[in-house]
């Protein structure tokens, strides 16, 4: 049966993008959506850079608004950010498992171009780890 997944955050710009991302390129036959609780203007231009270098293109996502999905069922949703975590009870759509998987933003880093990059390439890499643990342990066996 085809699962259908929601990545929740606050600004839907990088860490959900970056999970939505992954989540597709395992199994293309998932359903995978991200959404924000206050989502940004647009994908994170970091982020997008540094999915392109392992060759996953999320320059097509864009970020949503949690709300659009509220009166969806969804077999998972996953937090990725305490933010969202928190404010996450207020998502009243039916719900099988919940899961929070926390990462740190960033979006939030200052510096250099490379600086930036490099924390937005660690952040991918915890993302990438995190989310093949949960489709090869959790999703392959349902």
């Amino acid at each position: 049966m085809q699962k259908k997944i929601l990545i929740l955050c606050t600004g839907n710009s990088a860490r959900s993008q970056m999970a939505e991302g992954f989540l597709r390129s395992f199994d293309p036959k998932l359903q995978v959506f991200s959404a924000g609780t206050n989502p940004s203007d647009k994908v994170n231009p970091f982020a997008m850079q540094v999915m392109k270098e392992i060759g996953i293109d999320i320059s097509r996502q864009y970020p949503k608004s949690v709300k659009q999905f509220i009166e969806q069922p969804f077999d998972y949703l996953i937090t990725v950010c305490d933010n969202a975590k928190d404010i996450c009870p207020v998502f009243v759509g039916q719900v099988k498992q919940r899961l929070h998987l926390s990462f740190e933003d960033p979006s939030e880093v200052r510096g250099t171009d490379t600086e930036v990059s490099q924390v937005f390439r660690r952040i991918r890499d915890e993302i990438r780890r995190a989310f093949h643990n949960f489709y090869s342990q959790t999703l392959m066996h349902e």
